[in-house]
Formats: structure tokens, C-alpha cells, sequence
């Protein structure tokens, strides 16, 4: 039986469910959103650019990436605020986005400076996948418009050029790996990261991109979910910032030796992306639900009972804790409450009460955690979306 929400259109609110008021959390949400985006200097990550241009910022790097923009979109599309993403969206266009005859053409440069000056040149293939998947949000909810603004064109591009790139000669690398259907950590290179894999995304480019390349992307959704199976820990749940392909975590170093292969900040999104991915879909080729369930379970026990007396350290993915602390803890108690759209065991309403009762971070590390804090919030509310053409 087909349980998503893709094929029911019933969104789970398990603040309800807790006993929650639809004021409450409808209030909650957009407490979160106008505080972020509107709130004071110390609080908001949201910034307008004259008439029609914003950014989001990095405020523990102080940039802009290609992350926090896509990012950003999202939110504003789940939340009906076309104004906002529009600004986002154009500010991204604008200094990001590569139009020249180079081999990162049709990317977006993943950090640049808050006046749009770029960083780094190269792309971070988490922004293209987001920028892809709100733009055909946008255009099913609020239509398509002119230029940058025909969303599902702009959409079914950044998708091609993701998956095309480097067929012929001097023309770049793709994002995805041809042979085994993964996406990569960066185009160049030969390893991946476990918080990239977005199955319930894949299947919806399966309907929405190209038509020639809707295969690939039904492939990709069952690549992505093989390989999160392999990279989540069997006993703790936990995966790695970065893999190889096979699900191994990353024991090769990467640019200035920071390590890649612990429970440490881009892979607390990975159970973020698992809960949403049965939420919305419930599928998988032979467990059609059991296995995102397993892995959620696993992982909050791992929190809630293992390490309950040390709830934000840096973890080996088989639970050995190692010296130093989370940079982002509240983004830790998000995702483990994120989690709870696909776990069933004993700590799911205990980590949903933990983050309920938790508030935005402040101070100059508040723009992964808040993020990471808003999309669980929508989720948990029932409010992160599939949005279907008219």
C-alpha cells in the first residue's frame, strides 16, 4: 500500500498530534520565518538588495552560498511568500550563476561575498539540487513567468547541465555520477556526501525534467536510497559528512585535512532528508517504509539513550565520541526531531517535545541551525509540501 503523501496528499502534523494547538504551530512557524528574515541584526539571515534583490547570509562565515539561497527559496515557496523568492532568486541569477564559456557554466559559484563578489568559482551540487526542486514548486504554485522567472524552464536547465555536463570535451563534469547514479560532493571529484541524496526530490525531477532524462532521475532516487542504507551506521544510525560511493565513510582527506568522515555538521541533514523521504513517498524496491523507520529509530536512541548525557559532540558513525563539541547543536536537536516522520520507537515524541521547547539560535553560528530549525518545523507541521501542477 502507497502511504506518501505524494500519493495520498495528507501531510502528517505531529505537533497536533502531541496535543499542540493549530494556533500554536501555525504561530510558531511564522514566528520562526519572520525572525529570520525579518527579524532584528543579531536574529535575521535575510537581506533585501535595493528594489529586487536579496541574499541570505552565512553569518558564521559571513557569506553568501549557494546553500543558504536555495535554502531560502524553499522556505519561501512551502510558505507562499513569492516576493522574498523572487528577490532570492534573481540575487542568485545575478552573481552566482555561471553563464560564461568555462567548464562551471550553468553552475552556481557556491560562496560569494555579501556585495555578490565570488569566493570560489566552483558549484556545490546541494544548492543546484534545491534551486531545481523550489523553482518547480514555484511554478506549480504560482505559474511560470518571463526570463529568469519561467521557473520550470529555469528548473529543467540547472537539471540538464547537473547530469550532461562533460559529454563532450572541455565542457566541465557533471554533478552525478554516470556509473553509479550518485550525486557527487563537487563535480570534480569521486566521492559523495550522504546529506546530498535527496530521493524524494529525484522522483519528482523523474515527472518534471527533461523528458529524456526522467529515467536517470527514477535511477537516481533508487541509487540514492541503496547508498543511504549503506552509509547509515547499522547500530547508531549515523553517517558521515562524506563517502565513497559504496557507503564507506571518507577516510581520505580533503583540501587542508579537515576530516570528513564523522557525525559532524552537513551529516546531521542526512536523517532530515530519510524522514522526508518517507514521508512523502514511503517506497523503497524491497522494505517499502521499514528501513527509513530502522535508521530513525537507531539514530534517536543513539541521542536519547547512548549519548544523553553528551547530546552534541562529534561522533565516529559507530558512536565513539570524539574530543571537542558540535558547532551546531541546535541544528542536532532539529534533525533528531525531524526524524520523527519516519520513527516508531521510544524517543520520537521525546525529541519532538525537546525541539518544540528549544528556540532559534542566536549569535553569529545561527544560520545553519535556524535554517535546519525552520524545514524541520514545517515538516513536523505538516507544512513542507508537494506542490503539483495545476
Amino acid at each position: 500500500m502507497k502511504k506518501g503523501s505524494f500519493f495520498t496528499k495528507q501531510y502528517r502534523n505531529v505537533f497536533l498530534e502531541l496535543g499542540y494547538s493549530q494556533a500554536e504551530i501555525d504561530a510558531r512557524v511564522e514566528e520562526a520565518f519572520q525572525t529570520m528574515f525579518y527579524g532584528s541584526e543579531g536574529e535575521r539571515i535575510y537581506h533585501p538588495v535595493g528594489d529586487d534583490l536579496a541574499y541570505i547570509v552565512d553569518t558564521g562565515n559571513i557569506d553568501v552560498r549557494s546553500e543558504g539561497m536555495s535554502y531560502g527559496m524553499m522556505m519561501c515557496v512551502q510558505l507562499d511568500r513569492k516576493e522574498e523568492f523572487d528577490r532570492l532568486w534573481k540575487w542568485a541569477k545575478t552573481y552566482m550563476y555561471h553563464d560564461d564559456d568555462t567548464e562551471e557554466k550553468g553552475y552556481f559559484a557556491w560562496s560569494c561575498q555579501l556585495d555578490g563578489t565570488r569566493n570560489f568559482e566552483g558549484a556545490a551540487p546541494d544548492g543546484e539540487e534545491y534551486f531545481a526542486m523550489a523553482l518547480f514548486f514555484a511554478a506549480n504554485r504560482w505559474g511560470d513567468g518571463e526570463g529568469i522567472f519561467n521557473y520550470s524552464q529555469e528548473a529543467r536547465t540547472i537539471l540538464r547541465d547537473c547530469i550532461h555536463k562533460g559529454e563532450e570535451p572541455g565542457t566541465g563534469h557533471p554533478m552525478w555520477d554516470p556509473e553509479t547514479k550518485l550525486i557527487k560532493f563537487v563535480a570534480n571529484c569521486d566521492f559523495t556526501d550522504p546529506s546530498y541524496h535527496l530521493p524524494h526530490f529525484y522522483e519528482l525531477f523523474a515527472l518534471w525534467a527533461d523528458e529524456g532524462d526522467r529515467t536517470f532521475w527514477q535511477e537516481a532516487a533508487a541509487a540514492s536510497r541503496a547508498y543511504l542504507r549503506r552509509a547509515c551506521n547499522s547500530v547508531t544510525g549515523l553517517s558521515p559528512e562524506c563517502s565513497e560511493f559504496d557507503g564507506t565513510p571518507l577516510r581520505r582527506y580533503w583540501q587542508g585535512g579537515y576530516r570528513r568522515d564523522t557525525y559532524y555538521s552537513d551529516a546531521y541533514r542526512t536523517i532530515a532528508n530519510i524522514a522526508m523521504d518517507h514521508s512523502w513517498f514511503s517506497k523503497d524496491l524491497e522494505n517499502p517504509e521499514d528501513w527509513h523507520t530502522e535508521i530513525a529509530d537507531k539514530l534517536q536512541h543513539f541521542f536519547c539513550h547512548t549519548v544523553k548525557d553528551w547530546p552534541d559532540g562529534i561522533y565516529e558513525v559507530d558512536g565513539r565520541i570524539n574530543p571537542g563539541q558540535a558547532l551546531h547543536p541546535v541544528a542536532i536537536i532539529a534533525t533528531n526531531a525531524h526524524a520523527s516522520l519516519a520513527a516508531k520507537g521510544a524517543y520520537w515524541e521525546e525529541c519532538v517535545r525537546k525541539f518544540w521547547d528549544t528556540p532559534l539560535r542566536q549569535g553569529e553560528r545561527r544560520y545553519y541551525d535556524n535554517c535546519l530549525y525552520l524545514f524541520a518545523m514545517l515538516a513536523l507541521s505538516g507544512k513542507y509540501r508537494i506542490y503539483f501542477p495545476e
